[in-house]
């Protein structure tokens, strides 16, 4: 598959027999799809491949508006974590309010919580605005190894956030790390899942993107369990993967998806957003978000 870019799609207006009518096309089509709002509560990414960066541009290639509020900056690229300089709880409270007291969203997602006085803030006021299709990524470590939420934080996570989701969609890291179990199967996966659904009665997307032979997703529900295939890609720039998976979960469900088809239609929304094959940075690069952007022309 070829790799999408904007300037691709300004290539493919030029090249309709009628540009002005392809212009307008394109605004008409993008207008038509934004009707339906998402919010992002995360960490900023400096180099864009992952955080509210990944999330809002994951958002608007999935048909959605997108909102941010940012619980911390950090200085990051593709190779590590240099800094991280947290929001303050007041500050964070005040970006929630401005946003859902303005434009409400119709799903939202959580990524890089950071700390146990910021969850109470997230989790605050969520209860308070009644947020709805709430999808609760536990992003514990960078696809560099940082450590990316302080340990204290992991309580309050468990015991605040999850039990307000519609879902939430750990690694096999960070679910071995919820549950204390081992995890070396897929046997494995749904006694794990099971545990995290039974103790905080939220729906769990155990993800198998770090099994090394497939990249099959579990969705376990109060209805069991539900096996979603996937297609491994040979490609080694996964930095943002979680952040731009439970993006586009959270992006469908605000368009009215099911919590089965939000979740199949971002994994292959992931799926070719890897197989575009971007390569940038020394690192592990970032994903192409951009990479179905000239179907809209």
């Amino acid at each position: 598959m070829p790799s999408l870019t904007g300037a691709a799609v300004i290539s493919a207006i030029f090249a309709a027999p009628d540009i002005r009518a392809a212009a307008t096309r394109l605004r008409q089509r993008l207008s038509a799809l934004l009707t339906k709002t998402a919010l992002t509560i995360a960490g900023s990414d400096a180099s864009g491949g992952a955080g509210i960066q990944a999330d809002l541009k994951t958002m608007l290639a999935c048909g959605v508006y997108g909102m941010s509020a940012i619980t911390a900056l950090t200085a990051q690229n593709t190779t590590g974590v240099a800094g991280v300089s947290p929001s303050t709880p007041d500050f964070l409270s005040a970006q929630l309010d401005s946003i859902f007291g303005d434009i409400f969203p119709d799903a939202v997602k959580t990524g890089m919580v950071f700390s146990a006085p910021l969850i109470a803030v997230i989790a605050g006021r969520l209860r308070q605005r009644q947020a709805k299709n709430i999808v609760v990524d536990p992003v514990m470590v960078a696809t560099s190894g940082a450590r990316l939420l302080s340990a204290d934080a992991i309580t309050a996570l468990k015991e605040q956030l999850f039990p307000l989701a519609t879902l939430i969609t750990p690694n096999l890291k960070e679910t071995e790390a919820l549950t204390g179990l081992s995890i070396t199967n897929k046997a494995d996966m749904e006694t794990a899942a099971r545990k995290l659904q039974a103790a905080y009665g939220c729906n769990v997307l155990c993800k198998g993107g770090h099994r090394p032979t497939d990249a099959d997703d579990l969705l376990y529900t109060a209805d069991g369990p539900l096996w979603l295939p996937g297609r491994r890609v040979d490609n080694p720039n996964t930095h943002g993967t979680g952040c731009t998976l439970s993006a586009a979960i959270a992006a469908h469900l605000a368009k009215g998806y099911s919590l089965p088809q939000a979740v199949q239609a971002a994994k292959d929304y992931l799926t070719g957003a890897l197989t575009a094959g971007l390569n940038l940075g020394h690192g592990a690069g970032p994903l192409h978000h951009g990479w179905n952007l000239t179907s809209l022309v």
